[in-house]
């Protein structure tokens, strides 16, 4: 327990006196799976409504198929990545593996079945009353867009949230197509991994603190935002 405890110790010190390394991957893993969820974002959430609107053929298919890549190892993604920005890969001239944007567009694929599948089921589950008005007062498909968006903006926003952080702690695309370079595509859960492997505890330690304050922080906000929907519910 002492050695435990004293790896804490140090870790907080770490933190206090900002440690460039480890202020480095946590801004890193910061800017990185903002920008991944921001772009499942954009394409996302028109899918989602796509899926939940339209009707055309395939439609079950690709629900299923988005439903099911919410549980995709991140290590397959990472694989899938690293065969398509390889050298030999057909994405090898863009020479983006073992770069950030390598490792954002890891993370988008892994945030976009998320995004889709949670938006689908939001609009989806829409009152269709909702739907119903919107037609009976002439709104055109935009402005039909808009009303669904603002109704289903609770779940949207929990969707997102969900999205960032499984993003914001993976590990296997970050490894793989990061490839773990010191104060390039290092972030909290590479780094992690890594001193952990050299035996130093209390970088290791900082790292994971980090990660656990965000997770918090995360979770906090699901909980926020869920609770008046809950209450909304049984009034």
């Amino acid at each position: 327990m002492e050695f435990i405890w004293n790896g804490i110790v140090e870790a907080l010190k770490l933190i206090l006196a900002g440690d460039p390394q480890v202020l480095d991957a946590a801004w890193r893993s910061i800017w990185i799976s903002t920008t991944a969820v921001a772009l499942a974002a954009v394409v996302g959430i028109a899918i989602g409504c796509l899926l939940a609107r339209a009707n055309f053929r395939g439609r079950t298919l690709l629900i299923i198929l988005f439903r099911a890549g919410m549980g995709i190892p991140t290590v397959l993604i990472g694989l899938v990545g690293y065969a398509l920005l390889s050298r030999q890969g057909p994405l090898g001239m863009l020479e983006l593996l073992y770069t950030p944007v390598g490792i954002v567009l890891g993370e988008f694929a892994l945030a976009l079945p998320i995004i889709v599948s949670l938006t689908h089921a939001a609009i989806a589950n829409l009152d269709p009353r909702v739907h119903e008005t919107a037609v009976m007062l002439g709104a055109s498909p935009w402005q039909r867009l808009k009303t669904y968006l603002g109704e289903a903006r609770l779940a949207i926003t929990l969707a997102l949230l969900t999205a960032f952080a499984r993003c914001f702690t993976e590990l296997g695309i970050a490894i793989m197509i990061g490839g773990n370079i010191k104060f390039i595509t290092r972030t909290l859960a590479t780094a992690t991994t890594l001193e952990t492997a050299r035996g130093n505890l209390s970088r290791a330690v900082a790292m994971s603190l980090v990660l656990l304050l965000m997770a918090i922080v995360i979770t906090t906000l699901i909980s926020l935002l869920s609770t008046p929907r809950s209450q909304e519910k049984r009034a």
